[in-house]
């Protein structure tokens, strides 16, 4: 079978490695990133920082440093989406699969549901942001031109 430029076959082990590389990808930059923050807004690194509704708050400096440090994250997991994934119409997908993820995650470290206003304002731009970043990255580079091997021609 003559090989295609882009394979439609549907590969479960690939799309659960990418999912899980992404997952890791976002809490590894949002750890890093509050390790990074937490000398300026003085909070002791935990995973209740990444998990924990109640600490995204717009009241006072230290939820909104964590609010920034997840955009920021958001922002960063773009990257990953063009590296890894390189499908502009997969970047929603992944990045709604990511934040379920983190819900599920967010839900079962509080054993409750996730009630904090600010927790699903920052999640719902968290989202768009990445979604809109990547798309774009995507788009850059799959609207590049593919270079066609021993074709030379001059134009005159």
């Amino acid at each position: 079978m003559a090989q295609k430029f882009r394979s439609s076959e549907w590969d479960p082990f690939l799309l659960t490695g990418q999912i899980v590389f992404m997952q890791c990808l976002f809490y590894g930059t949002t750890g890093a990133l509050c390790a990074l923050v937490s000398p300026i807004s003085q909070w002791h690194t935990s995973l209740r920082l990444l998990l924990d509704d109640s600490e995204l708050r717009f009241r006072d400096l230290q939820g909104r440093c964590l609010i920034a440090v997840f955009l920021l994250s958001a922002g960063l997991c773009a990257l990953g989406l063009w590296r890894l994934v390189r499908r502009t119409k997969l970047c929603l997908d992944f990045t709604c699969t990511l934040y379920f993820w983190h819900f599920i995650f967010c839900a079962l470290y509080t054993s409750s549901f996730p009630v904090s206003v600010a927790w699903w304002l920052t999640v719902a731009v968290s989202v768009i942001f990445m979604t809109i970043m990547g798309e774009f990255l995507c788009m850059r580079t799959e609207m590049q031109a593919i270079p066609l091997g021993g074709a030379t021609s001059s134009v005159v």
